[in-house]
């Protein structure tokens, strides 16, 4: 039966709204930017409700605070500033990686220039660290909001190793598969590690289970890039968002490829790597590209480190030790978010 996520979203996107209700006439633009980039008004500033994002990060914040025996609605300015700390990585995301469209509308650099966007980035990361200081208010001490904010900032730090890798990736040729589980452990995997930390901290309990649900948000993060990587090649575009193999028209050093060019390495082959030298890629280039995945094994590789993790995910919830309804939304969530179908 499907856990009802319904209250948890709407305390957390009441809280958003309050958070980034404009101070001064003045300054007006800058937060309809960021509310525009959240789906809530359209490019001339109205409103409209647009896609917005799932708001996973915070709804695991929410349920890890409930499931250790915590009052989540209390948690909830913590689980709004993890979704501001994800939303600043995005409009600057787009801007790194030229992006003009993000959830079918165009990016904010793409409407009002890249200055701005990248001040509508600096701006929401900065009410982020105050939605995180809204605790206090909430009746939590001084210590727990320090080590709440100290997760939240450690990610930050593993977000930008993470960006600083994929953007490095771009210019190198060669990139090792533990380079890419390093990048992925950052770009994607950290600030789910740090949304399930700060929910347990919030929740009450020792370091030691902050510890043990960190590591389920890491290896929820980790499958779950992995299997948007297999989604990127094989996914259904009507399931997507995107083109057909959009990973591969892309040149993206994903794990299908970058696992398929180090199996062409050890078997004496350079089909693929030749294919990808090229400038671009035609769609025309496709079907020859997918079968030079397939002839490597790539798709099931990929699909057995999803397996892989998807397991660790399963072990770290076990280990907590943890008997509530809460929990097991947390299992549902994890692993409705990983099973899509490619």
């Amino acid at each position: 039966m499907a856990y009802d996520y319904v209250p948890y979203l709407a305390e957390v996107e009441k809280e958003l709204r309050d958070i980034l209700a404009t101070r001064e006439p003045a300054a007006a633009p800058l937060y309809q930017m960021m509310q525009y980039h959240l789906g809530w008004l359209d490019e001339r500033f109205q409103p409209r409700l647009a896609p917005g994002g799932k708001r996973v990060r915070p709804l695991i914040c929410l349920l890890v605070c409930e499931a250790v025996g915590g009052d989540w609605h209390r948690a909830v300015p913590g689980a709004c500033a993890i979704e501001l700390i994800h939303n600043f990585s995005l409009l600057h995301d787009d801007i790194e990686d030229r992006s003009e469209t993000r959830r079918h509308r165009p990016t904010a650099w793409k409407l009002w220039g890249i200055p701005q966007g990248i001040n509508t980035g600096d701006a929401m990361w900065a009410i982020s660290l105050l939605a995180m200081l809204r605790l206090r208010g909430r009746g939590f001490s001084a210590e727990d909001v320090l080590r709440a904010i100290t997760q939240l900032d450690e990610a930050c730090v593993e977000l930008c190793i993470g960006q600083y890798l994929d953007l490095h990736f771009e210019s190198v040729d060669s990139v090792p598969l533990a380079a890419y589980e390093r990048m992925i452990a950052g770009k994607t995997a950290a600030l789910l590690a740090a949304s399930a930390a700060v929910g347990a901290v919030l929740g009450g309990v020792d370091n030691a289970v902050v510890e043990t649900y960190a590591g389920f948000g890491r290896e929820f993060g980790l499958a779950f890039q992995i299997m948007d990587d297999i989604l990127g090649v094989w996914g259904d575009p009507a399931a997507t968002g995107k083109s057909a193999a959009s990973d591969i028209l892309t040149k993206k050093k994903a794990l299908p490829a970058l696992y398929a060019l180090h199996w062409e390495q050890e078997h004496g082959y350079s089909d693929l790597a030749a294919l990808y030298a090229r400038p671009t890629l035609a769609e025309s280039d496709v079907p020859h590209a997918l079968a030079l995945l397939e002839r490597a094994g790539a798709r099931e590789h990929t699909r057995q480190q999803a397996l892989l993790h998807r397991q660790l995910i399963l072990n770290y919830l076990e280990a907590t030790q943890m008997s509530h309804p809460a929990q097991d939304a947390l299992r549902e969530l994890a692993l409705s978010m990983i099973e899509r179908s490619a």
